[in-house]
């Protein structure tokens, strides 16, 4: 018996129902890319792993997926190397190539390659599958759609601002509602010199971001074990406990940074930002979250994550300013700030609350039976006009028996179903079945086509 086929841990199939539902998603998506003046672009599944290695921190390299080289990759390997069943030092040997991590790394290659094409500020947006060796679990997969948008070349903190009202945008039609939460990655690096760890960032940052997961007292033990003091820790701690409302979370981060020029300047930067987005109408509530550290090295200074409010899942969206992801092309001095949709927790998050409205599943909206060749033949030309009206319309491919053409309707949820029979040639008429009331009537073409496009 031959073996059932399945698929690898931490990806999925999607059926035409869901299709429809994502598309929904991703429609909506780019229509709001395109209402803010961004312009699409697509980058190769696989990049070479040079472009790709360092710069997502050394847990991001980890969660590379590395593309094997063709043919004889054995070749370059000795003997020794090989029996030594070093798993990372063979993969440096015989992959060159690995799958994108995310779609901001080969962004920053691109604008580099394509540099003398571009007119900056470059508003781009991209809509592609990225993939991560990652632990697949509830909200996380393996393979997995991200819906980038970033503004790169002007380092104005009004393109924050602009980010924050898409991400607003983009969930108020998606009527989800979220909360967004922003911090300064100079507020943290601040936070680490004052607190006496100033080369300890990447593994105070690191720590930090996992405070929804492991708990205050897991970042304690995970900063202890990194080698940060405990009188460090200690100073830490009431930062991480911070309380109030925005202007209250501004003034006591500004206290404890006094003195130190870079927390300084992400508390101004954070301020502006705040500042500016209270004045705009947004559906969406924005929460300094002085917690906030996005694991990814490249980040530089505002920073930001999207959680759904009644649907328990992961950040659903992320970004933040990145002033040197170019400079390690050879392209120093281009500053960028972007942002990520994670469209298959949006997904997730849709589903769990059922918010697809009706029309976004996308069905054929009448079919034609099939009861011989002279009907099909005159059934196609009515199919030309609906289709030419902009209807979605088939024929069934056979004459098959009455019942399994209705059950074929019924199984797709087509609506309405055409019968054309001999009379209704004869009479230049469409004998129109309602599948959901069974009500049945006698139309032209014409009245047909108005009926299915209100």
């Amino acid at each position: 018996m031959a073996t059932k086929p399945s698929i690898p841990k931490g990806t999925r199939d999607f059926s035409p129902t869901e299709m429809s539902k994502r598309n929904y998603i991703f429609n909506t998506i780019r229509e709001s890319f395109h209402l803010f003046g961004f312009q699409q672009i697509e980058t190769p599944a696989m990049e070479n792993l040079s472009t790709l290695m360092g710069k997502y921190g050394e847990e991001g390299d980890k969660l590379l997926f590395k593309i094997q080289n063709s043919g004889d990759y054995f070749s370059g390997l000795t003997d020794e190397e090989l029996l030594s069943r070093n798993a990372a030092k063979l993969a440096s040997k015989f992959c060159e190539k690995g799958l994108r991590y995310d779609l901001t790394v080969p962004f920053a290659r691109y604008v580099v390659m394509h540099r003398d094409e571009l007119t900056f500020p470059f508003k781009r947006y991209q809509i592609q599958p990225v993939w991560r060796a990652d632990r697949p679990q509830k909200g996380r997969y393996r393979e997995f759609y991200q819906c980038d948008a970033d503004i790169i070349g002007h380092n104005s903190l009004l393109n924050e601002v602009e980010l924050l009202q898409l991400i607003d945008h983009v969930f108020d039609k998606l009527n989800i509602r979220v909360s967004i939460k922003l911090n300064n990655r100079k507020i943290l690096a601040g936070i680490a010199e004052v607190i006496g760890e100033p080369d300890k960032i990447i593994d105070i940052t690191i720590a930090i971001d996992k405070l929804d997961k492991i708990g205050l007292d897991g970042v304690v033990s995970e900063l202890i074990g990194k080698g940060i003091s405990q009188e460090s820790v200690e100073k830490l701690l009431p930062i991480l406990q911070a309380q109030g409302d925005n202007n209250q979370k501004l003034t006591t981060i500004a206290q404890v940074l006094t003195g130190n020029a870079t927390g300084e300047k992400g508390v101004e930067e954070t301020t502006f930002i705040l500042d500016t987005i209270s004045r705009m109408p947004m559906k969406s509530n924005v929460e300094l979250d002085l917690t906030l550290a996005r694991g990814l090295n490249y980040y530089t200074g505002a920073i930001l994550e999207v959680k759904a409010l009644d649907v328990a899942i992961g950040s659903i969206s992320g970004g933040g300013r990145y002033d040197n992801l170019t400079g390690v092309f050879g392209m120093e001095g281009v500053s960028g700030v972007g942002i990520s949709f994670g469209a298959d927790r949006i997904y997730d998050v849709m589903n769990q609350l059922e918010l697809y409205p009706q029309d976004s599943i996308q069905n054929t909206q009448v079919l034609f039976v099939n009861f011989g060749n002279d009907e099909a033949m005159h059934s196609l030309k009515q199919l030309t006009l609906l289709r030419a009206a902009g209807i979605s319309a088939e024929l069934y491919p056979g004459s098959d028996k009455m019942k399994k053409q209705m059950s074929y309707a019924n199984s797709h949820s087509i609506p309405y179903v055409a019968l054309i029979g001999e009379t209704e040639m004869q009479n230049n008429t469409i004998a129109v079945k309602n599948m959901n009331s069974g009500e049945q009537q006698i139309m032209s073409t014409e009245e047909l086509i108005a009926m299915l496009s209100k």
